[in-house]
């Protein structure tokens, strides 16, 4: 890791954006409500925004798996990721951050996918039984982000103002530029194909994409409670609960302490029983956390629930990208577009059941409808797991 600049350059790159992203997710419904009038279903509603993340990752996935231009791509999406934030940083109606989410910052979200797809190129032309436990580091180091973020932004919210937090997430996101300055990586299509040239590659078909797109479903599932959980909970602990900033942020922060430490766990226990399966039982870790938000009303019940949120994404964050590639091996970036971007699907539907949720069944009730999703999650993937297994890295 430490010897190739593209896995340590990859590596900084990865915890500077975790720091930007997870420093505003859980304050944007504040910023909404507090500083441009919104209400609490409009909060929910701005994570429809995201729905045009996933057009945007295709498009920059097509074009980088036809030239080869991971890096490149890197860059401009890491600009347009920066433009975006601190555009709505300087908002002043309520309508413009949901603008400038949608166009641009839906660009800033395919930054992280190129990188992937770049460190699967590298992988690929020097095979090596360690890979995955590369992909595992670098993805550590986004969750080592969203370890600091939370907190970060609680603390620089508090002292400054939800502005000033949003501007620090748009430099953090171009800072993600520095640490790969202007390293290049060779074409990815020699890698994947090498009696094909850059730029003559064709999309693969539907027929191909349908394993990714059934997993990228279920994902979706598993990940919806985010977005209900970083708008809704740290209301529901300031506004119902009254915690202090410190507590709440712990809250908000214990999550993503724990996956970092699940993370290199769940490598070698994927590698002895397989990664379907593991991640069936990372599903059902969402279960029980959503059940935990929405009966206990405790801190005690609230660390419990982001423990085993803990454990959801120290599985899914580790293996989910690998799993997302091998299902698409002819278009990596494209595969990781795809993936990745469903986030931002889950986000967007997570934040529509929450907006309605919330004002339908009120807090912390809401957080039922997560679980349900997660459940259904379980479900699928494990009707899947037979059928994928084989074909995943081993």
């Amino acid at each position: 890791m430490l010897a190739s600049p593209l896995y340590r350059g990859t590596t900084i790159a990865m915890f500077l954006s975790g720091l930007g992203f997870s420093a505003a997710a859980p304050q944007i419904a504040r910023f909404l409500v507090n500083d441009l009038g919104g209400s609490l279903t409009a909060a929910g509603l701005f994570y429809l925004t995201n729905l045009t993340a996933p057009v945007a990752g295709y498009l920059v996935g097509a074009r980088s798996d036809r030239t080869g231009g991971r890096l490149g791509l890197f860059r401009i999406c890491a600009v347009a990721g920066f433009a975006s934030w601190a555009a709505i940083a300087f908002s002043t109606q309520l309508w413009m951050p949901f603008v400038l989410s949608a166009v641009i910052g839906a660009f800033g979200g395919a930054a992280t996918s190129q990188l992937f797809a770049a460190i699967h190129d590298e992988t690929s032309a020097h095979p090596n039984p360690n890979n995955d436990g590369v992909v595992a580091i670098v993805r550590m180091a986004l969750t080592a982000g969203w370890v600091v973020g939370p907190v970060t932004g609680s603390f620089l919210a508090a002292h400054t103002s939800l502005r000033i937090m949003l501007l620090a997430t748009a430099v953090a996101t171009l800072a993600q530029i520095i640490p790969l300055g202007t390293l290049r990586t060779s074409p990815a299509a020699a890698v994947a194909d090498p009696t094909s040239e850059p730029g003559t590659r064709r999309r693969p078909g539907l027929r191909a994409m349908l394993p990714l797109l059934a997993f990228t479903a279920l994902y979706v599932l598993v990940y919806a409670g985010e977005s209900i959980k970083y708008a809704y909970l740290p209301i529901y602990m300031n506004d119902q609960l009254h915690y202090p900033a410190a507590l709440s942020g712990a809250v908000i922060g214990i999550q993503p302490l724990v996956e970092l430490v699940l993370m290199p766990l769940a490598v070698l226990v994927a590698r002895r029983i397989g990664m379907m399966r593991l991640m069936v039982l990372g599903a059902a870790f969402g279960v029980a956390a959503n059940i935990c938000f929405a009966t206990t009303g405790t801190a005690a019940g609230l660390f419990t629930g982001q423990v085993l949120m803990g454990g959801v994404w120290g599985i899914f964050a580790a293996l989910g990208i690998i799993v997302a590639q091998g299902l698409l091996p002819t278009a990596v970036a494209t595969a990781s577009a795809i993936f990745l971007s469903s986030t931002a699907i889950s986000s967007a539907l997570g934040g529509a059941a929450g907006g309605i949720g919330a004002a339908v069944i009120g807090l912390p009730t809401v957080f039922l409808i997560p679980a349900a999703a997660a459940l259904l999650a379980v479900t699928g993937l494990a009707v899947m797991t037979r059928s994928t297994e084989r074909s995943l890295p081993a």
